[in-house]
């Protein structure tokens, strides 16, 4: 038998808020075998784990609102990426979702940053509202599949965005040209939000910001794109650096191997932050089969003297049975059907290589929020556009010009179309998955029906 009292007793000390004191005081009777009672001290019981269970998920969900309410109000703040260095053990690696290719071929002199620096609020291009709602990262954060696009899909905004830039109906309109640029980032941010984890923190390297451009003069930040006319895009970089009093003088050699033009990643820690906080980032690019097939033609189907032998050879020893020793030995004659295999598998026998590479791993649009968005489709209308809006000067505009074997005919959809109809089902969409976050991201259509 046992018996307990309560005593409740209110102590004030120096002016404080009164305490509660409470004393558990209790006493346990027991009867004996012949009939005594025998009674034990007064002890403290104790109180049974499923109260403190019930205490402990109490305070728990409280902590829950109050970090959720917390989170809202950095969200709201928050209305760009933070730019955070770390050394080199400390990176973490952004693989690609569809393709696993640890092989891929990068500079060891890479990812030497010295230690954190302070975050710093990347700028707000001149015509363009930044969102505040939404907090752009890393795109390869997540893989791909049907019930994530699915998903992604959902959303309103995002269904508005996707048929808000059709191809072919950009007029030279500067008001126009604005609000294509503002749907085009808006629907960039938001397929970043939908495929970013929000507990990821951003981390920007000298990796992500290899393949950017520096002009100075006019504070442009270009992030080269293969094959989406970058080696024009570098002739107007040399003219706005004073380099060239035109672009049609700069031959190709000249262009690519003339190491004229500085890269982001060559400044310190302190000129990267500033140059992203308050350059305007530009990002060229096109639709992803055209480009791909377009870096086939240029690569495989023209005399190279490096992307023969160091690519077409090892795609020829692996993916073709019955190889004449002409082909192992030269690695000419690549089909496109071999290519795509090459692309595709999850073993290559050779790296990556970034005229077929996607923009999302190239260019990291997800983690630096590029001001301009253009498109080859209308290159030389929006690079113009954009000339104007820096302050280029009044006689320089994009050139025309075919850089690369200029009597080719320019690869076009229709183009495209004849080299993927020599690919199966199976094998067109496991490449339209492979592009999926530019498809995606940059609004271009599906280009077979029969892919989803």
């Amino acid at each position: 038998m046992a018996w307990c009292k309560v005593n409740l007793k209110r102590s004030h000390r120096q002016g404080r808020a009164s305490q509660a004191v409470m004393w558990v005081e209790c006493k346990v009777l027991e009867a004996g075998c012949g009939g005594r009672r025998r009674s034990l001290r007064s002890t403290v019981m104790r109180l049974p784990c499923s109260f403190w269970f019930l205490l402990l998920l109490g305070a728990g969900g409280l902590l829950l609102l109050h970090l959720q309410d917390l989170t809202e109000t950095l969200q709201q703040q928050n209305q760009g990426a933070k730019v955070i260095f770390s050394q080199v053990h400390a990176i973490r690696k952004e693989p690609c979702p569809y393709c696993p290719d640890n092989n891929r071929q990068t500079d060891p002199t890479e990812d030497n940053f010295p230690r954190s620096a302070q975050p710093v609020q990347l700028p707000v291009f001149p015509w363009v509202q930044r969102s505040s709602q939404i907090n752009p990262k890393d795109i390869t954060a997540a893989h791909v599949t049907k019930s994530h696009r699915k998903l992604l899909l959902k959303s309103g905004l995002l269904v508005q965005q996707l048929n808000a830039d059709p191809p072919g109906q950009i007029k030279e309109n500067p008001e126009q040209l604005s609000q294509v640029q503002l749907s085009r980032q808006r629907l960039m941010r938001e397929v970043c939000a939908k495929y970013t984890s929000g507990s990821t923190k951003q981390t920007i390297t000298r990796m992500h910001v290899s393949r950017i451009f520096v002009e100075d003069k006019h504070k442009l930040l270009y992030c080269e794109v293969p094959k989406a006319g970058c080696s024009n895009w570098k002739r107007v970089l040399m003219v706005l650096q004073g380099l060239a009093s035109s672009t049609g003088e700069i031959q190709h050699d000249e262009v690519h191997y003339g190491n004229h033009l500085k890269r982001l990643d060559s400044f310190d820690q302190n000129g990267i932050i500033h140059r992203l906080k308050t350059y305007t980032k530009v990002l060229f690019l096109r639709e992803p089969f055209e480009r791909l097939v377009s870096a086939f033609r240029d690569k495989f189907e023209s005399p190279n003297s490096y992307y023969h032998p160091v690519f077409g050879k090892p795609i020829i020893s692996k993916y073709r049975s019955n190889a004449t020793q002409y082909a192992l030995r030269t690695g000419a004659g690549v089909t496109f059907k071999e290519f795509i295999q090459y692309l595709l598998d999850v073993h290559r026998p050779v790296g990556m290589d970034i005229h077929w590479e996607p923009v999302g791993h190239l260019c990291s649009p997800c983690l630096l929020d590029y001001d301009f968005i253009g498109k080859f489709e209308t290159l030389e209308e929006e690079a113009n556009f954009l000339l104007r809006s820096i302050g280029a000067p009044s006689n320089l505009t994009f050139p025309s010009f075919k850089d690369r074997n200029p009597n080719a005919e320019r690869t076009s959809l229709e183009i495209t179309r004849r080299y993927f109809a020599q690919l199966n089902v199976t094998e067109r969409q496991r490449a339209y998955d492979f592009y999926y976050m530019d498809y995606l991201m940059f609004n271009y259509s599906k280009p077979f029906k029969d892919l989803y």
